[in-house]
């Protein structure tokens, strides 16, 4: 997981604030982790960045589909990861293939970063 935040990171220096990349991380991180935790399996990551933003993908080889889980009273660490995603994200949702599916999500152009290179 550190590796892929890592990669992003990489990725995103010179491309965004700060602040929108450490949402980038932690939005990674959280659909890198399901994919791990909910499929015994790999997964692949994907980037992709450009003027109309960023889009992240992490596919995994199984077809159960992932699903936000409602908050309860206590107070688990568990379970939060898509409604981070839902929250945070300008877009997500989830592609299906042959075998597997990739779950997604976007992120709009950073603003601050296109004034400055302007």
């Amino acid at each position: 997981m550190a590796e892929s935040r890592r990669a992003l990171r990489e990725l995103l220096r010179h491309r965004c604030d700060p602040e929108r990349s450490a949402v980038a991380e932690l939005l990674t991180s959280e659909l890198v982790t399901n994919a791990l935790v909910h499929t015994d399996r790999d997964a692949v990551l994907t980037a992709d960045v450009g003027p109309w933003g960023l889009r992240v993908e992490v596919r995994d080889f199984t077809a159960r589909e992932p699903r936000p889980r409602p908050q309860t009273g206590n107070d688990t660490t568990h379970g939060r990861g898509l409604m981070l995603v839902e929250c945070l994200a300008d877009s997500w949702g989830v592609h299906r293939h042959g075998v597997g599916k990739s779950v997604w999500f976007a992120l709009g152009p950073d603003t601050e970063a296109d004034a400055d290179a302007a």
